[in-house]
């Protein structure tokens, strides 16, 4: 991974594609042209498909602030686990009515990283059951 542990790696994509100013295009040198990202039982193949999936979900979000709570690497490097929390007002989150209403959610990333220092494939999982819920009023987040 010429000379950078995997975890400087994945912070890297962190910092420049979620961290504001967010910069998607980012994504171009971070990630594999055959990258995948799972989340919620749904697979999104190739990095211009994840692109395009990064623009319209930080577009959903006024005010988006990413953090990253908790963060570490396999022995072997191939795997970082990253435990992160994203903060804003609703602008159409998940299928709902953009109201500017603050939310929450956070979740958990395992990314796998390549031997060339490429990001491989994201599973993710996130509160967005508890999300949705508080942004449609039917359910409160605990």
């Amino acid at each position: 991974m010429q000379g950078r542990s995997a975890i400087e790696i994945v912070q890297r994509f962190w910092d420049e594609v979620w961290h504001a100013p967010q910069n998607p295009d980012a994504i171009d040198a971070l990630v594999h042209p055959d990258f995948a990202i799972t989340s919620g039982g749904h697979e999104i193949r190739s990095r211009e498909a994840f692109k395009r999936w990064v623009f319209d979900f930080q577009s959903r979000i006024a005010d988006l602030r990413f953090e990253v709570l908790d963060i570490f690497q396999s022995e072997d490097g191939s795997r970082v686990a990253t435990r992160w929390r994203v903060t804003g007002r609703n602008n159409g989150l998940l299928g709902t009515e953009p109201d500017g209403r603050p939310f929450v959610m956070v979740g958990n990333a395992i990314v796998a990283v390549g031997e060339d220092g490429l990001l491989r494939h994201n599973w993710v999982d996130r509160n967005a059951y508890e999300v949705h819920g508080h942004l449609t009023g039917h359910r409160r987040i605990v």
